[in-house]
Parts: structure tokens; sequence; C-alpha cells
């Protein structure tokens, strides 16, 4: 049957992926045939028995389906298996800190909602009965005064790759199109075949329609109307048209919903993703490799309602933005940890600290009017990375000149800033504190109170002992230092900075984070040591073929080119071509100034042979 549906698909990126299942199935068949034709062990073959099976459900599940779905009576399991998948769901949200909803609905649980509903179309003159299933009446609905049909892609109607794609078989299959008044009408209420999920109606046992459960949950909670509707930009028809038509056939009004926020397709490396292709990527598998604060802010710089490439250059992307961010926060949180008499509380403001604070205001403007325009969050990421990058000109300028900056003026922006992160959902809990938590939620106030008087009386011993090993001159102590700078400390999630005069900067990063950047400085230095011994060599072989050069007499040094001349005068020079040609003036005076530098390199290579430096 497989084979069938793949030999009869025409869609090119379906058929791919539906050969790809094919290919990963006789991959995984051919080791379990060897297993039982070698009598292999029971444990050996059910391993690869297993492996089959994985590579295989997708075909064994619809095979399946096919063959016993009329013996399913039990509606349990369309409740069963979605409780699974939904506790799978809450889990994901949680692990990227997406707050809970107010209210949770089910359709299983709002079937006789669901079917009030369909009876109230019918009984408002919008719906019509047929075979057991009721269908809306479109063109009814269109012709009405006070209602319209497809608002949202009115040109959409009637396009039946349209209604496919939204319903498949529910409106477009030949029985279906049979049923109805018109292919634009869809189903409301669906009488439902043997081993279909299907409830007691007055039509007799069916199930809700494909849009019907939406309009029916959200009418229940929010009544007559809604301000905000999400959703995919590709769910706009038939889904959400057929949604704002049957709900307000139901409650006879024409503004159920107010506005519409359709968002943009997540593509992977270019291509949509879909569960149909099987192209998509789960949370689990992305959170394995980019945290959800990485994955919030890729999603952050991009418009919500614009496409999203998921790859590596967008998660890059995302990684460098937040370790701009993070180095900042941490640098302030340096400055703010500071003795009180060495900063002071309330320094005058002198113009830089005057121009900075005008700049925080402007940005925080400009933040505000970019979410006011259609919640523009990547104008929003792009004005705080600019105002960081003016707080760090700031900063780097009062050290070059020896004065502390204002702490009061990083502080104020440092707290506004982390408050942006928590609105955006990139910072967890409500805790007072600034900056990217250390360590997981909730940890971050205990781990920096908690270890930072040590870790500061540990830098202040180091300072000590290094200036000690410096007027001493001893190296091996100074290579213990940067030891427990470089090897030691960031296994701690710890990293000291030294700055030439100025006291050690002591920062909590994250593990991960700091044994990345071990790795990436060896890297880079790694690679600095073979550009240097590729230069070197360079050097090395162009300084020999210098002497090479030094070596040759200018008396020989024309002798050589035979393809170019034929006679020469007592000295070497050359007179005639090859033709045998007297050369003319001007080729003379080119070969002469040749000779003539040739001659000074070999007086030079002639003083260095007589002072015994010529190798």
């Amino acid at each position: 049957p497989f084979s069938v549906k793949l030999h009869e698909t025409s869609d090119p990126d379906k058929k791919q992926m539906l050969e790809r299942i094919q290919n990963a199935v006789k991959s995984a068949v051919e080791p379990l045939k060897k297993a039982l034709q070698n009598r292999l062990s029971e444990e050996e073959i059910s391993k690869q028995a297993e492996v089959v099976l994985q590579e295989a459900k997708d075909i064994l599940s619809e095979w399946l389906d096919a063959k016993l779905c009329s013996q399913v009576t039990d509606n349990a399991i369309f409740s069963n298996l979605p409780k699974f998948w939904e506790e799978e769901y809450h889990k994901d949200m949680a692990a990227l800190n997406v707050l809970p909803a107010d209210v949770l609905t089910r359709v299983s649980e709002y079937v006789p909602e669901i079917v009030d509903f369909v009876q109230r179309i019918v009984d408002n003159g919008y719906g019509y009965v047929s075979n057991g299933s009721v269908y809306f009446d479109t063109m009814k609905f269109d012709t009405s005064e006070k209602h319209s049909y497809a608002k949202l892609v009115p040109e959409a109607v009637g396009d039946q790759k349209a209604l496919q794609e939204g319903e498949g078989d529910l409106s477009i299959s030949a029985d279906r199109l049979s049923e109805k008044r018109s292919p634009s009408d869809f189903a409301l209420w669906k009488s439902s075949k043997p081993g279909e999920p299907s409830w007691d109606s007055p039509w007799g046992k069916g199930r809700p329609g494909w849009h019907i459960e939406c309009s029916a949950m959200a009418g229940s909670i929010l009544g007559e109307s809604m301000d905000i509707h999400g959703g995919g930009f590709d769910l706009r028809f038939p889904h959400h048209d057929n949604e704002l038509a049957q709900s307000e056939a139901y409650f006879e009004n024409d503004n159920w919903v107010r506005y519409f926020l359709h968002t943009g397709h997540l593509t992977i490396a270019g291509c949509k993703m879909s569960k149909s292709l099987k192209n998509f990527i789960t949370i689990k598998d992305a959170l394995k490799k980019h945290t959800a604060r990485q994955l919030r802010l890729a999603f952050l710089m991009h418009s919500w309602k614009d496409t999203l490439d998921y790859s590596n250059n967008t998660m890059e992307s995302a990684i460098q933005y937040e370790k701009f961010m993070n180095e900042f926060f941490l640098n302030v949180k340096d400055i703010l940890r500071a003795p009180a008499d060495v900063t002071g509380q309330c320094e005058k403001w002198d113009t830089q600290e005057i121009a900075l604070n005008k700049s925080f205001f402007d940005k925080k403007a400009a933040v505000h009017e970019a979410l006011c325009d259609n919640i523009d969050t990547r104008t929003v990421l792009e004005e705080m990375r600019s105002l960081v990058s003016q707080c760090n000109s700031y900063i780097a300028g009062k050290k070059s000149t020896r004065q502390m900056p204002n702490r009061m003026l990083l502080e104020n922006i440092s707290i506004y800033l982390t408050q942006m992160f928590k609105i955006f959902g990139a910072i967890e809990g409500d805790e007072a504190n600034i900056g990217f938590p250390v360590g997981g939620n909730g940890q971050t106030l205990n781990l920096e109170s908690t270890v930072m008087p040590y870790l500061h009386i540990l830098s202040e011993f180091r300072e000590g002992i290094r200036q000690i090993a410096k007027d001493k001159k001893v190296p091996e102590v100074l290579q213990l230092c940067d030891s427990l700078r470089d090897d030691v400390l960031p296994e701690h999630g710890v990293r000291f900075e030294d700055h030439e005069g100025l006291p050690t900067v002591v920062k909590l990063v994250d593990r991960d984070t700091l044994l990345k950047e071990r790795e990436e400085k060896k890297k880079i230095e790694e690679e600095k040591k073979l550009k240097k011994e590729a230069a070197a060599r360079k050097k090395q072989e162009q300084e020999a073929a210098k002497l090479a050069k030094m070596k040759i007499s200018p008396g020989e040094m024309f002798k050589s080119e035979h393809d170019k001349y034929s006679k020469f005068d007592e000295n070497g020079f050359p007179t005639h071509d090859m033709e045998g040609k007297e050369l003319s003036k001007g080729q003379m005076k080119k070969l002469k100034k040749l000779y003539e530098a040739q001659e000074k390199l070999y007086k030079e290579y002639l003083q260095m042979v007589q002072n015994g430096t010529a190798n």
C-alpha cells in the first residue's frame, strides 16, 4: 500500500519525504534479515526489530489504521493519546518559559457545546442537514444583509487546493461534494464512519467539523466577540474565514474578532516546516543545542509576521546577541560591587553622563514606539543593543582616564534592560537582580551574594602573588596564576579578567559558556601559532631565495637565459637576441639597470663571505 501511495504522489516535496521513509525502512530491514538468517541471539534480533519498528512506524500506523480502524468503538483512545501529547507540550512550554494559558480547552470535553452551537447555526438559517452531516451554507450567509463570507481572503473562495489543504476529505472528496449545496460549503458536523470518533447528536452519530470546535470553545469562554485571535499565516483561509462565518452566524453579529495576528512560517534551512513532510525539529531537540533564552532571542530578532528560518546562522546571531548583552551586565555588576567610598553614591554628572542619560531616555522612547508599531521586537532589540554600545563606550572612556563610571546611571540602565528581557520572557522570575541568571532561575541572588566575597579574596590574593612573581622574576608562579585563571576557574563558572594597572574583574558566567570560550581561545592561539610558523617559513624561504640570487655574479646572470640571448660581451652582458639581431638601445638600457642591481647584490654577498655571515 505504501508503494502505491508513493507512486501516486505528485507533490515533489512529499514524494521526496516518502522516498526517504521507504529507504530508511529498507536499510533497517536488511540487518534484521541477516540476524534471522544467521540465527543470532534473541536479544540481537529484538534489537534489530526495534530499529525496524521505529523507522516503519508511519507506514505501519497507516496500514493498521486502514486494516483495523473499523473495530475501534471506545472513544477513550481519542482522549488518552492527546492527553499524553498535551503533557509533553506543557513540558516543552515550561522549558521555553512560556506562561501557561488561563483556560485550557479540549474538544472532547466540549462536544455538547459544539452540538448546541451547530444547532443554533441551523436554527438561524445558515446551516443544513445532509445525509447525517451538517454543512454551513456559505451562499446564504454571504447574501444576507449583515454578513459577508471570506473577509480575510475573499479571493480564495472556491480555491479547491486551499480547501484540500484546510479540510481534506471533509470537504472535497466525491461523496462529500455530493452532500453539499455549494463546493464552498464546509462541514459543521460530520457523520462518522466505523472506527472514527463519534458522539450522539440530533443528526445521528458523528463528530465535529474542522473549524467548529474553535468557535464553540472560544465562544463559551469569551462570549460573542474577542479582541485578538492568533494563528499561522496559512490558517487565514479556510480555517479562520470559516471560524468567522460560523461564529457570526451563531451570534448574529459582524465583529466576532477585532484583530487577527497571523504569524509567519517557521522554515528549516529554507524549507517550510511541515508535519506532513516530516522536516520538523522538536522543541526538545532544539533545546539540546540551544537554551530557551537563545531560542527566544532568535524569535525576537525577527518580525512575528515574517518567515523565520531556523538555521545555524539564525541561532549564531542570537547567541552573539546574548553574549554581547551578558558581558555588559557582568561589567556593570563588577562596577556595582566596587566599594562605595571609591565610586561614591552621588557623583556630579559631567557631559558624558548627561549625554548617556539623554540617550537612555531617547532609547526608551524608541523602544515604546517600536512596540506600539505592530510589536516590532526586532527594532526593540536593536535599540537595546545600541544603548549598550553607548554604555560600553562610556565605561571604556572613564576607565581610560582612571575614573570610575557613574554606577547609579549604569544601574538604572541595567535594571531597565533586565525588565525588558523579563517582559520578553528571556529572564525568568521576579527577583530584583540585574542581567541574565547564573545557575538557573532563582539561584542568582544566593549564588552571587554567597560566593562573590570569597572570589574577591581569592582575586586579591592572586594579584598580590602575581606582583611578587613579577618583581622577583619567577615565571613559574606567573604560569600557575594564569592556569588558575584559564584552566581551573572556568570549570566552576568563574571568569577572572586581568587589566593592566586595574584590579582583576570577577564574573560569574555559565560553565558551558566559559569552556566554549576556552576552546575558541585555544583554537585562535593555535591558528596564530600556525600563521606565525608559516610566516617564519616564508621569510626563511625568501631569505634563502635572496641569498641564492646574490650568489650569482652579474656576468653569469644573463647567460642562463638561453631562450632570450645568443651573444654576450666580455662581461657577460647580452648584445644579440636569439635570432641574432642586435639589441636596441632601449633594451640595452633596461638590461643595464638589471645588471647594475645584480652587481650591487653580488658585492654585498662577497662582503658577507668576507665577514663570515653568509650561510
